[in-house]
């Protein structure tokens, strides 16, 4: 199966580098805790216990890899949303409209079915630049005929 080229993709900065930045931080103050331990400390946990923290640590990580990863791309059949937990795949003809209001957290899609998606790659936090995103992308949606786009 051949990747259809994209129309237009928009990821935030600001979740990015936050994500990076606590990902590098729980590695490294974790890592200089474990190993500031003696041996006689480290030897006190089991197997299971140290597994369990690996664990903890790789959802942990898991978690700020989607966030970072968050997107909306869009084809020329339809939309492609990638959210923290989930993603999301969208028809022209399914997408009804596109809101991003003043003091929205992040952008809203509606869908055919009057289902509300927020879409968390274009939000407030990255200010004029999700602006911008919104108007363009609402234009793309537009122009492939989806509904009415505010």
């Amino acid at each position: 199966m051949t990747q259809k080229p994209s129309l237009w993709t928009f990821h935030p900065w600001i979740i990015a580098m936050m994500a990076a930045v606590m990902g590098v931080c729980i590695i490294a103050v974790f890592g200089v805790i474990w190993f500031r331990f003696d041996d006689e400390s480290r030897a006190t946990f089991s197997w299971f216990q140290r597994l369990t923290l690996l664990a903890f640590f790789g959802v942990v990580l898991w978690l700020l890899y989607r966030m970072g990863t968050v997107r909306v791309t869009a084809y020329e059949d339809g939309l492609a949303v990638r959210n923290v937990f989930k993603s999301y795949r969208y028809a022209w003809s399914d997408v009804k409209a596109l809101r991003f209001n003043p003091g929205d957290p992040w952008l809203q899609l509606f869908d055919a079915n009057g289902n509300r998606l927020g879409v968390l790659a274009i939000q407030a936090s990255e200010g004029s630049r999700a602006g911008a995103a919104a108007k363009h992308l609402a234009g793309v949606a537009r122009a492939h005929g989806a509904g009415p786009s505010s």
